[in-house]
């Protein structure tokens, strides 16, 4: 389970392990039309950040993160994080698997939210 260290008022220090990996993958997976989004994000922009130095922050894609430490770190200024490489990889595999499928629920509520039909550039 996620470890939370409150160093003072302004600090955190959070530890998470490869299990904490997959209990994010198993939440998203569980509750994927909520986390569509979320997955997708995590999934496209881990590469970029060369997958272990990856912030949850950068896109808007923490709410995983933050459900699995039971807590939202942004009410203190600043944490580290220590998390082994093994946990950024399964995080990564496990959003991979989720991919296509979110992907289409995104489009889904985009089209939906636009009053449009999502197959509608589909030609039969």
């Amino acid at each position: 389970m996620a470890h939370v260290e409150i160093i003072d008022d302004t600090t955190l220090r959070i530890t998470l392990r490869l299990e904490d990996a997959t209990t994010m993958v198993q939440l998203a997976q569980r509750e994927q039309a909520e986390y569509a989004q979320e997955i997708t994000t995590i999934y496209e922009k881990m590469p970029v950040f060369e997958y272990t130095h990856f912030c949850f922050y950068a896109f808007d894609s923490a709410r995983l993160f933050e459900r699995v430490l039971g807590m939202d770190p942004k009410a203190y200024l600043s944490f580290s994080l220590d998390a082994p490489e093994s946990f950024f990889y399964a995080l990564y595999g496990g959003m991979a698997a989720l991919y296509e499928s979110s992907l289409q629920l995104v489009q889904q509520a985009d089209a939906a939210s636009a009053g449009s039909d999502v197959n509608a550039h589909v030609s039969i």
